[in-house]
């Protein structure tokens, strides 16, 4: 069985995976806020496993098991966050954290009954895709309200990392599938500007980094 610790770099891997288009020790680190020395210590323990292939210098992959566990803790942490929010009233900037701390612990019956019982969802609070029993998980937009020019566009997904970002988002009334129009961005780096209806919400280049968006009039 898998350890915890496991389990979170095999996660780590997985998100940088969908971010860049390499892995490296160094990315996993900065991801899990450890040393250099621990990221190796552990890649070589996932090599053993065969769970991750990794070559000096080279970017680190997940072998198909290890695919298959990253699909497991994934779906375990969305499940969660979901039923945290839906169920037990939690708010979307809280369940990250509780859900990172569970998602190690319940058993895949409990796992089971969460999908039943909230009707099989397919995206967690945050608009992230749940991948499903088999381990199948839709594709994701990697473009991000930074990169757009001004147009029509609505939200896809949000970052579930920052507490205090998904905070001012609920405030203005800002979630995956809310249509938006980026007017512009304010000069020298600044602000996007933003209208949602008829008001006018100013989003920081570091939020905007973390606010995934699609054009209006596209699903996915």
């Amino acid at each position: 069985m898998a350890t915890p610790s496991v389990e979170d770099y095999i996660k780590a891997i997985y998100k940088v995976q969908l971010e860049a288009d390499s892995v490296s020790a160094q990315d996993i680190a900065s991801r899990l806020i450890v040393s250099a020395a621990a990221v190796s210590k552990m890649l070589k323990r996932l090599q053993e496993l065969r769970l991750v292939d990794h070559t000096p210098y080279q970017s680190i992959t997940l072998t198909p098991s290890g695919q298959k566990m990253a699909m497991e803790i994934v779906r375990h942490h969305r499940l969660l966050e979901l039923y945290l929010v839906e169920a037990l009233g939690y708010s979307w900037d809280e369940v990250h954290i509780e859900a990172e701390r569970l998602e190690h612990h319940i058993s895949e019956e409990f796992e089971q009954k969460i999908d039943t019982l909230m009707g099989h969802p397919t995206r967690c609070p945050h608009g992230d895709p749940i991948p499903d029993k088999d381990g199948n998980i839709a594709s994701v937009t990697r473009t991000t309200l930074a990169t757009e020019p001004p147009g029509r566009l609505v939200v896809s997904r949000v970052s579930d990392a920052d507490a205090a970002l998904l905070r001012f988002l609920k405030s203005e009334g800002v979630f995956p599938g809310t249509d938006i129009e980026l007017i512009e961005q304010e000069p020298f780096g600044g602000a996007f500007v933003v209208r949602l209806e008829d008001r006018i919400v100013r989003i920081a280049p570091d939020a905007a980094r973390q606010i995934f968006v699609e054009p209006a009039g596209v699903s996915g």
